[in-house]
C-alpha cells in the first residue's frame, strides 16, 4: 500500500510570499550596509585616533630674521628632551609644499610665502609627555612655536563615531521594525486566503503548535532567502568598492573617496556581521509569523466558543 506524501498548508511559492521575500531582500540588504558603513566608520576613526594619539605637532611661524632651519632643529631638541617623547621629524620644504599641494597647487616656493613650519614628534602613548610643561617651555624659548597634542581632534573623533554608531543602530531598529510589520501582514494575508484550512485542521483536533510549525518552516524559507540575497549583495558590494579601491591607489578619485569614507574594507568582524544579521533577520521573522499565527487561532476559539464577540474581531 503506497501512502501518498502529505502536502503543504501553504503553496511554497506563491505571489504573496515572492513578493515578501523581495521585500526581506531590500531590507536585509540595507541592513547589512548600515551595518558594514557604522564598522567601516568606527575602523577609520579608531585608526585616526590610534595615529593621532601617538604624534604631536609643533608649528613654527616665520617671523622676520628667523633662522626657520635652526629654530626648527632647535624645537625638535627642546620636545626630545622630555620624557615620554619617542623621536622627533621635521618636515621638510618638500613635504611641506605636498601638504599644500591641493589647495595651492604645485610648484611652490615657500620662502616666497609666510607658510608654517611643522616638526612632528612622536610619544610614548602609555607615558605621555607634559604637554602643559612643553608649551609653556617652548613659548618661552621660541615665541614662534605653537604645540599642538591633537587631544581636541580626539574627543571630536570619538564623538563622531558615537555618534555614527548611534544613528546607525537607530537605522537598523526601523529596518527591523518595518521588517517585522511587513511579516504580521504578509502572514495575516496568508491566514485569510487559508483560514479555512486552518478552521478544518484545528477543528479536527490539530493542535496550535502544528499549525503554527506549518508558518513558521514557510516564512523561514522566505526569510532565508530573501535575507541571504540582501546580504551576499551588501557583502559583494563591500568588496567590489575594497577592490576598486586597491586598484585605484594615488588616483583622485581614490583620495577624495579615502579621504570622505576611509577604507572600503569591513574586515573579518564586519562579513560576521553580515551573517549575524542574516540570521537574526530570519529568527524575526519566524517568530512573528510564529506568534500571528497563535494569535489567531486563538481569535477562532474565541469565536467559536461565543460567535458574537465576532463583530469585535478582525476579518482575517
Amino acid at each position: 500500500m503506497q501512502v501518498r506524501p502529505t502536502a503543504p498548508i501553504l503553496p511554497p511559492s506563491n505571489i504573496q510570499g515572492n513578493a515578501l521575500m523581495v521585500v526581506i531582500a531590500i531590507m536585509s540588504f540595507l541592513a547589512c550596509l548600515t551595518l558594514g558603513g557604522v564598522s567601516m566608520v568606527r575602523a577609520t576613526a579608531s585608526s585616526w585616533e590610534s595615529q593621532i594619539s601617538r604624534e604631536i605637532t609643533i608649528q613654527i611661524k616665520p617671523d622676520d630674521g628667523l633662522d626657520m632651519n635652526a629654530t626648527l632643529a632647535k624645537a625638535r631638541d627642546l620636545a626630545l628632551s622630555f620624557v615620554g617623547t619617542k623621536d622627533g621629524t621635521i618636515m621638510d620644504d618638500s613635504a611641506t609644499a605636498r601638504l599644500l599641494e591641493p589647495w595651492l597647487g604645485s610648484g611652490l616656493d615657500l620662502k616666497e610665502l609666510p607658510v608654517p613650519r611643522l616638526v612632528i614628534i612622536t610619544i610614548d602613548e602609555s607615558n605621555p609627555p607634559d604637554f602643559q610643561a612643553m608649551r609653556d617651555r617652548l613659548h618661552a624659548e621660541i615665541p614662534q612655536a605653537f604645540l599642538d597634542d591633537h587631544r581636541t581632534w580626539v574627543d571630536r573623533l570619538v564623538s563622531m563615531a558615537k555618534t555614527t554608531v548611534m544613528i546607525g543602530g537607530g537605522i537598523l531598529i526601523l529596518v527591523f521594525t518595518a521588517m517585522i510589520l511587513t511579516v504580521v501582514f504578509a502572514t495575516r494575508g496568508a491566514l485569510s486566503s487559508n483560514r479555512h484550512i486552518v478552521e478544518v485542521l484545528h477543528f479536527v483536533g490539530a493542535e496550535s503548535g502544528f499549525v503554527a510549525r506549518e508558518f513558521q518552516k514557510h516564512f523561514l524559507m522566505i526569510s532565508l532567502k530573501g535575507s541571504a540575497a540582501g546580504g551576499v549583495l551588501a557583502a559583494l558590494l563591500f568588496a567590489i568598492a575594497s577592490f576598486w579601491q586597491s586598484r585605484s591607489l594615488a588616483t583622485p578619485e581614490s583620495d577624495q573617496a579615502t579621504a570622505l569614507f576611509g577604507s572600503f574594507t569591513i574586515g573579518m568582524g564586519g562579513y560576521l556581521g553580515i551573517i549575524a544579521t542574516i540570521v537574526i533577520i530570519a529568527l524575526l521573522t519566524t517568530l512573528t509569523a510564529r506568534f500571528t499565527v497563535m494569535r489567531t487561532i486563538d481569535e477562532i476559539d474565541l469565536v467559536r466558543s461565543d460567535p458574537a464577540r465576532s463583530d469585535g474581531l478582525p476579518s482575517s
